[in-house]
C-alpha cells in the first residue's frame, strides 16, 4: 500500500491549489480525481476565459448557515494573493464589469498554472481514480481506489457539489462527511436560471434572446441591479443568476423593466413634446420592440397615444413596468446551475483550518462546504481562500 503525508480527493480549483501549496510546505501529496483531466469545471467557466476572481471579494458576497464562517479565510488568503499568483505567470487578464477578473486568452492557462504549481509541489497527480471506499484508524485514512489501496495521515475533501453533473459531479464529498459524523445542510441548485409556469412561458415566448438591464427583488428584499435574458424556458442572464441563490419555491420576484429611468417622468417628458405619438412607440424609445409588444399582448401597455393616455392608466402602467411581479415555476436545477447551494455544516468545522472538529484529519474545502458566493468569481476566490488556509494546517 503506497503511503502519503496527504490525500486530496477533486482536482478542482480548491483540490489542485490546496494540493500544490500542501506539497511545496514538504508534504507528500497525493490528488485524485475521477474526471479524464483536471480543472474541468475551471476549464467551462467563464465562457473558456474563467472568472477567477472578484476585486470586491467580501464575506458579505457570500451565503451560508454561519455568516462569519468565510471571513477568516478570505481575510487570509485574499483576491490580491491570487491576483499576484497570476500576475507571476505572467497571465494577461482583464476586468469586465464589478470587479470580474478573467483571462485575456483561456481559462487552459489557469489550469496549467495550477498544474505547474502541483508540479513545484511534487503532487503525485492520478485521475480516472474513483474512490470506493474511506475507512479511518491511529495511522490515518486509508482510501480504495479502482486501481490501488493508498493511506494518509490526512484527508482533504474537494469534490466539489452537485452542479453540472455533465463534468462529473456528485454527493460524495456529503457521503463522506455523514460516515464521520457530520452534518450536511440541505443542499439545492444556485446561480442557475428560472423556468416559468406554461401560460406565462408562452406568452413570453417571442421574448427568447432578448436582453434589458433590470433591477430583480426577492421575496426577503435583496436586490441585484443587472441584465435579465428572456430564454426559450423561461429567464436568466447575471440578475436572475444571482436572484436564484435568494429565492425558495412559491415565492414571487419583482422585476424592474427601466431601473435607469422613472418610466412616469419619461411619459410626461414625452407627452408634452410628441402629444400624438403611440404610446407603444414612445416606450420603444426605452425598451426593445420585442418586449414592449409582449407587454401590450399581455394588457399591460394601452393601445392609444401619449394624449389619450388618463392618469390611472399610466400608474397601472408604470406599476407594472416598475414592478412586474413574476412567480417563477422553478429553476434549471443542477444540469445547468453553476455551484451548489448547502453543503458540510460549518459549524462542524473549523473557520481556520477547514478541519472537522470531532474528525482529526479530515478538512473539507472549496463548493463541498455550506459557503457560496455570488456570481462574478467570488466562488473561485473561495476555493483559493479555503484551499490555502486548509494548506497552512497540514
Amino acid at each position: 500500500m503506497e503511503k502519503f503525508d496527504v490525500i486530496v480527493v477533486g482536482a478542482g480549483a480548491a483540490g489542485m491549489f490546496c494540493a500544490a501549496l500542501a506539497g511545496q510546505r514538504g508534504q507528500r501529496v497525493l490528488l485524485v480525481d475521477n474526471g479524464k483531466k483536471a480543472g474541468r469545471k475551471i476549464l467551462m467557466s467563464g465562457g473558456g476565459r474563467c472568472n477567477f476572481t472578484n476585486l470586491y471579494t467580501e464575506p458579505a458576497a457570500y451565503l451560508s448557515g454561519n455568516p462569519h464562517f468565510c471571513k477568516s479565510a478570505l481575510a487570509r488568503y485574499s483576491q490580491w494573493d491570487f491576483i499576484d499568483l497570476v500576475n507571476r505567470y505572467a497571465i494577461p487578464w482583464h476586468e469586465k464589469t464589478l470587479g470580474q477578473l478573467f483571462c485575456d486568452d483561456s481559462a487552459q492557462q489557469i489550469v496549467e498554472m495550477l498544474l505547474k504549481e502541483c508540479e513545484l509541489g511534487q503532487v503525485t497527480l492520478r485521475l480516472r481514480s474513483e474512490v470506493l471506499s474511506v475507512t479511518r484508524d491511529q495511522q490515518g485514512y486509508t482510501l480504495q481506489l479502482n486501481s490501488a489501496e493508498v493511506q494518509a495521515r490526512s484527508l482533504v475533501i474537494a469534490s466539489g457539489g452537485l452542479s453540472m453533473p455533465g463534468l462529473g459531479a456528485s454527493p460524495f464529498g456529503y457521503k463522506v462527511a455523514q460516515q464521520f459524523g457530520l452534518s450536511v445542510l440541505p443542499t439545492r441548485a444556485g446561480l442557475v436560471p428560472f423556468t416559468l409556469h406554461k401560460p406565462l412561458l408562452e406568452q413570453l415566448q417571442t421574448l427568447s434572446g432578448v436582453s434589458i438591464p433590470s433591477s430583480l427583488t426577492a421575496a426577503d428584499g435583496t436586490v441585484f441591479k443587472e441584465a435579465l435574458l428572456f430564454t426559450h424556458r423561461g429567464l436568466s442572464g447575471p440578475a436572475v443568476l444571482q436572484l436564484s441563490s435568494y429565492w425558495q419555491p412559491g415565492e414571487l420576484i419583482t422585476v424592474d423593466l427601466s431601473p435607469q429611468q422613472d418610466l412616469a417622468a419619461f411619459l410626461d417628458q414625452q407627452r408634452s413634446q410628441h402629444p400624438n405619438l403611440s404610446l407603444k412607440n414612445a416606450l420603444g424609445k426605452l425598451l426593445p420592440k420585442r418586449l414592449v409588444e409582449c407587454l401590450q399582448l399581455l394588457g399591460s401597455v394601452p393601445e392609444c397615444s401619449l394624449k389619450q393616455l388618463n392618469a390611472r392608466q399610466q400608474t397601472q402602467l408604470v406599476t407594472a413596468l416598475h414592478q412586474w411581479q413574476i412567480q417563477p415555476n422553478g429553476t434549471e436545477g443542477y444540469r445547468t446551475a453553476e455551484v451548489t447551494l448547502g453543503g458540510v455544516d460549518t459549524s462542524q468545522l473549523s473557520s481556520k483550518t477547514m478541519e472537522a472538529r470531532a474528525v482529526p484529519g479530515l478538512y473539507f474545502i472549496g463548493e463541498v462546504v455550506d459557503v457560496t458566493g455570488w456570481l462574478g468569481g467570488y466562488n473561485f476566490q473561495w476555493a483559493w481562500s479555503s484551499a490555502w488556509a486548509c494548506a497552512q494546517a497540514l
